[in-house]
């Protein structure tokens, strides 16, 4: 039995997902739902709910360290381990779309000046969805430079020979 002020952590990592997000939610004191689903390589937490903007943070980087809390509470003692996807009010579809845009807008600017165009710090995961994106673009290569937090993508033009 736990003592005062202690919760039993539930056994799997999606109900531990459940509980942090719920709790979470229920401290903020927001008006909102929570809903966990799970695949073969990610657990998905959504906060849908009016005035999410103290759950998500400046930039991301609230809903960013909860994310980081339910990927630590849902493995914890556990060696099997997944991705763990937290979103509030569709900020990360937003997110990715803006980032997309600004990878796109990069690739031609560095197509066209033959430059290098170095953008704006992003975390792992910004970064990652601009190297997704870019991938397969003719012309150009992107890398990651620079250290945490002012880690940034470089978007640059294939030097021809």
């Amino acid at each position: 039995m736990p003592g005062a002020g202690e919760e039993t952590l539930a056994t799997e990592p999606v109900e531990r997902v459940r509980a942090v997000l719920e709790r979470i939610v229920d401290e903020l004191d927001v008006d909102a739902s929570v809903e966990v689903s799970e695949d073969p390589d990610e657990i998905i937490g959504r906060v849908d709910g009016e005035d999410l903007g103290l759950l998500i943070g400046r930039r991301g980087q609230t809903i960013d360290a909860v994310q980081l809390l339910c990927y630590r509470a849902a493995f914890r003692g556990r060696q099997d381990r997944k991705r763990v996807t937290v979103d509030a009010a569709g900020y990360r579809e937003r997110r990715r779309e803006a980032v997309e845009r600004q990878a796109d807008r990069a690739a031609v600017r560095a197509l066209k000046t033959g430059n290098e165009i170095e953008l704006e710090p992003m975390t792992p995961t910004e970064r990652r969805v601009v190297h997704q994106h870019l991938k397969d673009r003719a012309g150009i290569e992107t890398f990651s430079e620079g250290d945490e937090p002012e880690r940034c993508v470089v978007v640059a033009p294939l030097l021809s020979d």
